[in-house]
């Protein structure tokens, strides 16, 4: 599927509420060193344009959480006919990029389920805080992905879920998915990528430090983030 550009609005209410619901998620606290994030994108050929614009943002992701102690991140991605991969759990911003800058962008179809299957196996293993998916396209069984979606929410594994562009397929899918895990959902294009950019710092902030983390970071993006979180928090 093709992206779409978003109409100028700048969707401010869709912001405002991502990061409410990212400040009402639940801390669990975590036995290992560095609380674990497992960062996940479609490599498919639509998304080539955005990949290197990736590359930068989860580099700023490090940097905003050395204060905090770090985090554990784990790139995991799919592309071409039936290829998914994860990188090892690397905890800076330099290890993690040199990964995604070998990594080309390959024709196939989407593998969301597969994304979601290995969130669910790594945090069998060693509890993962959440799970972050930025991708333009949904071609599979919505209710396989929905019920997978629903039992990371059992397990305390929120989806925070980004959709580059506007398909209206993709946006259904993409909310049911964040609802039924207990994370969010936003949607993004390439005029927009600082707010992908800032979300996601403060997705990253709220794994390292919580809820007092998130709440400085907030309150210091005052144009790009403080002004979107004008409504309620709500629950899910």
């Amino acid at each position: 599927m093709k992206n779409e550009k978003l109409p100028k609005k700048a969707n401010r209410d869709e912001v405002a509420t991502f990061l409410q619901k990212v400040k009402a998620t639940p801390v669990e606290t975590l036995a290992t060193k560095h609380p674990r994030l497992i960062f996940s994108l479609d490599a498919t050929a639509s998304r080539e344009p955005m990949w290197d614009r990736a590359c930068h943002i989860q580099a700023q992701m490090f940097k905003e959480t050395l204060s905090l102690g770090g985090l554990d991140i784990q790139l995991a991605y799919y592309r071409g006919f039936l290829e998914f991969a994860a990188t090892p759990w690397v905890n800076s911003g330099e290890s993690l990029l040199s990964y995604m800058s070998s990594i080309r962008c390959a024709a196939g179809q989407t593998q969301i389920a597969k994304v979601m299957e290995h969130a669910i196996s790594e945090n069998s293993k060693t509890a993962v805080k959440a799970l972050v998916f930025v991708g333009d396209a949904m071609e599979e069984d919505p209710t396989l992905l929905n019920r997978l979606a629903g039992k990371l929410g059992i397990m305390n594994v929120p989806v925070f879920i980004f959709q580059d562009g506007c398909d209206s397929i993709t946006e259904r899918s993409f909310r049911d998915i964040a609802r039924l895990s207990k994370g969010a959902y936003c949607q993004f294009d390439a005029n927009s990528v600082y707010k992908l950019r800032d979300l996601l710092c403060a997705i990253a902030v709220f794994v390292a430090g919580g809820h007092k983390a998130l709440n400085k970071y907030i309150a210091a993006h005052g144009t790009n983030v403080a002004q979107l979180t004008h409504q309620l928090a709500k629950t899910h």
